[in-house]
């Protein structure tokens, strides 16, 4: 089984992690492929990472590297199992602790999966161009470049004139990144199943703007207007971006290919949202008397 292994660098114990992987990977029959970032961990060279040509994906840190790894895919349908060296991880599944039963996983193909929808987000120029395409799993997010800014923009769905928007930005956003930026920006917590995308304003100028959940199918478009189209820019799972010059627009839409994530054990998405966003958390009130 060939593997591609994606890893945030920042995590202290990364090499550490990455040589017991290269000890155990043999007897279970995996073939690692490694990204080029990650050369000086490995106790011995790695092939380079071709990330449409794996089985299935390891990503070694925290949520931003599972997404990372979701946009290196492409489309591709290799699922991806997350292993968290952090915190959080709410995306993520195994643990340093726990790396080995999960690689028997992926060898047995004992594990589910949770096929996430994504989003394809295309910058179109005056005339109705595409200049470029990109994936995200989570958000898109348009907003001003250096000081924090308010930005005023003509947004629509499927073609209607929602009306102006001013805001410090907007974010369009999957039921999976409902939990992410969106939420902080007091979006709606979408429960994992259901097919949708959220238009959230961050930090709204007046009362009349808030939180839209669309259809999945929908078409969401994002106009700058041309007097505060200076210094936009768009940004892909708050990791890569672009910007966004005068008389261009971004249209956001489902993707066609699904993210398809690795889950082992019982922990449902509620339990997820238990344990690690302690949803629900009462612990520290007073008991009634």
């Amino acid at each position: 089984m060939k593997v591609g292994i994606v890893g945030n660098p920042r995590y202290g114990d990364l090499a550490a992690v990455l040589s017991l992987l290269m000890r155990e990977a043999p007897a279970r029959g995996l073939s690692l492929f490694g990204e080029p970032r990650l050369d000086a961990f490995w106790p011995d060279p790695v092939p380079h990472l071709d990330a449409g040509s794996v089985d299935a994906l390891l990503t070694f840190g925290g949520d931003g590297t599972l997404l990372r790894g979701a946009r290196l895919l492409d489309g591709a349908a290799a699922p991806i199992l997350g292993v968290n060296l952090g915190r959080v991880g709410f995306l993520t599944t195994a643990t340093r602790e726990t790396l080995l039963p999960a690689l028997d996983a992926i060898v047995s193909g004992q594990y589910a999966i949770e096929s996430l929808q994504a989003l394809m987000a295309s910058i179109t120029s005056s005339d109705g161009a595409t200049i470029q395409r990109r994936r995200a799993l989570n958000d898109v997010v348009i907003h001003k470049g250096g000081l924090a800014r308010v930005v005023r923009t003509h947004v629509y769905i499927d073609g209607v004139n929602v009306g102006p928007y001013s805001a410090d930005g907007i974010i369009v956003s999957t039921p999976t990144g409902s939990t992410a930026y969106s939420l902080s920006a007091g979006g709606p917590i979408v429960v994992q199943g259901v097919e949708a995308l959220v238009v959230t304003p961050i930090c709204a100028h007046t009362l009349a703007i808030r939180p839209l959940v669309v259809r999945a199918s929908s078409t969401v478009t994002i106009e700058p207007m041309a007097e505060w189209a200076a210094d936009v820019l768009v940004s892909f799972d708050g990791q890569t971006g672009s910007t966004l010059a005068a008389g261009e627009r971004v249209e956001v839409r489902r993707a066609e290919e699904r993210v398809r994530i690795v889950r082992l054990g019982e922990d449902g998405w509620f339990g997820r949202m238990r344990r690690k966003l302690h949803w629900g958390d009462l612990s520290g009130r007073e008991q009634p008397g």
